[in-house]
């Protein structure tokens, strides 16, 4: 049995020897923040993960938009799966800067988000996530980097 770490952390568990053969929400079982914020994942390859948060009113800030730390959380956790796609066997993850940048409120609805790996090292591993709301406009843009723990 191989182990792998779950995305975005250094904890080791036991699972498939392929980490790209995990479904979707087998990818969110592994981050139980994420799952417990309503991150969803819907695709996931070494190209790109798509994922979604749907507006709830736990998800708020003042006037009702999404919360920016509700925004960084699906940035953050398709940005995590994005990196643990990319890893050697037998490696973790995790998160070593995070930078976003809020293009503008977030109304009710669906916010999705597209996380692409823009370099994959041996030390670090960048990636660029954007999250768009459901008419495809710019909402916020995250770029983060990933360290590769042995």
């Amino acid at each position: 049995m191989t182990t792998t770490a779950h995305p975005g952390t250094g904890q080791d568990r036991a699972m498939r020897p392929d980490p790209t053969a995990l479904s979707p929400a087998e990818l969110v079982a592994t981050m139980p923040f994420a799952r417990h914020t309503g991150v969803a994942i819907s695709a996931a390859s070494r190209e790109e993960v798509v994922g979604h948060l749907d507006w709830a009113e736990e998800r708020t800030t003042l006037g009702g938009g999404f919360h920016g730390g509700a925004l960084m959380t699906l940035a953050d956790s398709l940005g995590a799966v994005a990196a643990f796609l990319h890893l050697p066997e037998g490696a973790g993850t995790a998160t070593v800067s995070s930078s976003t940048v809020l293009l503008k409120a977030a109304r009710p609805g669906r916010v999705t988000g597209r996380a692409r790996v823009v370099s994959a090292g041996r030390r670090f591993i960048t990636v660029q996530t954007d999250l768009t709301d459901e008419e495809g406009r710019p909402v916020a843009s995250t770029t983060q980097v990933q360290a590769v723990l042995a």
